[in-house]
């Protein structure tokens, strides 16, 4: 028997490309965020992406504050040519106490892998791209879902997301002009307006003293909260609303009850996930998935994916409520990651890292 002698390793060099926050937005503002995520969006609608089930870590810290992490990983295009191939996490932590500290509540990293060796090859600062992403979803169902025209929109939160909400509607919804908005902390929601106002977006901002009197003064309504105690019923939402249910808890059951049309980011995250709302529903039957109509029950219509690939029809509001209720799929980060990393790549952005050091 010939007893053949494993060759030794040869010495590499192991690099990745690190992405802080300051490197992230100067890439992202090279690209188009909504289309990046549409593309990825329909990509998903056609089989052409991997959504594992996240992981999630929940603790509470000295203050007794919740904290919690997730590990959302992903990858996308691997057989669609029209997006480029992508294999990723995202690593999203959060502790509720962070805000009265002066952090943001929530922070991580996010990674692209290389896909021939699996190691990872970018690691980059993930709140803002996580912001972005959840961001450009709401643009592309206002885009779609939301009223033809509007001038007014409400942002209920004025934390990191509402800013970003604030800089994207800037972008794609040039007619707005007035931010009603709402926060718990009355401060926190003059602070956003002076950022409105420092920023020169183009927007009066309106505060209101109550969630209601804010979510009744426009016909879009974007929660961006970390509530998990619901408050928006049916009567506070005029006829005509469309609803961006981007935080978890703001909406009473009934407002799912009695929706004209509702659609979702994915069916399988939402009914995997009963500490929200929706999932709760799905998961009591309350609300059922598409193609299960029931008489007097509430139905999914579909995803967005599914509207942006015109499987399921879009519906605008008419006399009802309009509500999307996406759930944040690491699919959208990962493929939002990979168009930041190719402009960070051709303009020169980033810093790189060795990852063997002198051990190798």
């Amino acid at each position: 028997m010939t007893i053949q002698a494993v060759p030794e390793p040869a010495t590499r060099t192991e690099h990745l490309l690190f992405l802080d926050r300051a490197a992230v937005r100067t890439c992202a503002a090279g690209i188009d965020p909504v289309a990046a995520v549409e593309d990825v969006l329909r990509a998903h609608a056609a089989g052409h992406t991997a959504l594992p089930a996240e992981g999630y870590l929940p603790w509470a810290n000295s203050q007794g504050a919740y904290c919690r992490s997730i590990a959302m990983l992903g990858s996308v295009g691997a057989a669609d040519p029209t997006v480029p191939t992508a294999y990723g996490m995202k690593l999203i932590n959060a502790a509720t106490s962070n805000p009265a500290q002066g952090r943001e509540r929530a922070g991580g990293v996010s990674f692209l892998f290389d896909p021939e060796t699996a190691r990872p090859a970018v690691v980059a600062e993930a709140a803002y791209l996580s912001a972005l992403r959840t961001g450009a979803y709401t643009m592309s169902s206002l885009r779609h879902l939301g009223p033809e025209r509007f001038q007014e929109v409400t942002l209920i939160g004025c934390g990191a997301q509402a800013r970003t909400h604030a800089e994207l509607l800037a972008r794609y919804f040039p007619d707005v002009r007035t931010l009603h908005v709402h926060d718990l902390l009355p401060e926190r929601a003059s602070a956003f307006a002076s950022w409105v106002e420092g920023s020169e977006l183009p927007f009066t901002v309106v505060p209101h003293g109550r969630a209601a009197e804010a979510a009744a003064a426009s016909t879009v309504v974007i929660t961006l909260t970390i509530t998990d105690t619901g408050y928006l019923s049916p009567d506070h939402l005029r006829p005509g609303t469309f609803v961006a249910h981007v935080s978890l808890d703001d909406l009473l059951p009934e407002v799912f009850d009695r929706a004209q049309a509702l659609y979702v980011d994915d069916v399988e995250l939402v009914r995997d996930n009963p500490r929200r709302v929706l999932g709760r529903l799905l998961g009591e039957g309350r609300v059922l998935a598409p193609g299960t109509p029931k008489p007097g029950a509430s139905t999914i219509r579909g995803t967005l994916g599914d509207v942006l690939t015109a499987a399921v029809p879009a519906e605008r509001p008419g006399t009802g409520v309009v509500v999307s209720n996406p759930f944040g799929m690491a699919v959208l980060d990962v493929g939002l990651l990979a168009r930041v990393y190719a402009r960070a790549a051709a303009d020169g952005h980033g810093t790189r890292l060795d990852l063997l050091g002198a051990d190798r």
